[in-house]
């Protein structure tokens, strides 16, 4: 007997290496399909992706400039002026590197009372 004898049998007029070529043919486009659907998927999410990070980056630019004009120092010297009436420092109160040690040394504490006794 031939080893390989099953390959000239015939199922209904075709031939048994006829019909695993076919099961083969079928099975690759089914999944050629199923992977080309799975990448048309995958490029609409990416596709979206892009669109999110587009949008978030716009708003991060509109926030740094909401940042900018918040933080602006002509803006703030009118707001601390009008609503707690501080105004810019003066010369007067500036202090020279020199004297920093002194303005760094924490201020003397105040004795403490003396305890009372009862006779």
């Amino acid at each position: 007997m031939r080893p390989f004898a099953f390959l000239g049998w015939r199922v209904r007029g075709f031939r048994v290496v006829d019909l695993a070529a076919l099961v083969i043919v079928l099975a690759l486009a089914l999944g050629v399909y199923a992977f080309k659907t799975f990448a048309g998927a995958e490029r609409s999410n990416i596709a979206d992706v892009e669109s999110d990070i587009q949008t978030e980056s716009r708003r991060v630019r509109l926030l740094k400039a909401e940042i900018a004009h918040l933080e602006s120092p002509d803006r703030l010297e009118r707001l601390a002026s009008r609503y707690a009436g501080q105004s810019p420092v003066s010369g007067r109160q500036e202090v020279a590197p020199e004297a920093l040690s002194q303005v760094a040394t924490p201020a003397p504490a105040p004795p403490a009372p003396l305890p009372e006794v009862h006779p």
